[in-house]
């Protein structure tokens, strides 16, 4: 299988791209915060740019020697953050459904 590294990178670029598009949305109304919808919106963001530095650093060491402590650290960060952002999703979702098999 002939996978060029160009295709690929292309394509995560674009999947990145999409992703911050979808952090990035404005609100309802200019200048006014929902509560949860803010803490929804920064916490995706948070995630997103928490696995931007991880890749950045993994790239940097692929460039140029740097300390593998750092690019752990990064990796290891992008990773927790996946994580707890998995966790709440679930917790959200088990809660919706817990409220649809309430009796009326």
């Amino acid at each position: 299988m002939d996978v060029k590294i160009t295709g690929a990178a292309a394509a995560y670029s674009q999947a990145v791209g999409r992703a911050k598009q979808i952090t990035q949305t404005p609100d309802a109304e200019p200048g006014s915060k929902s509560g949860f919808s803010s803490l929804l919106q920064s916490t995706l963001s948070n995630a997103v740019n928490a696995a931007g530095a991880a890749e950045q650093a993994s790239m940097q060491a692929l460039v140029a020697p740097t300390d593998v402590s750092q690019v752990v650290m990064a990796v290891t960060n992008a990773e927790v953050t996946l994580e707890t952002v998995v966790a709440v999703r679930d917790r959200v979702i088990q809660a919706y459904q817990d409220i649809l098999k309430m009796p009326i």
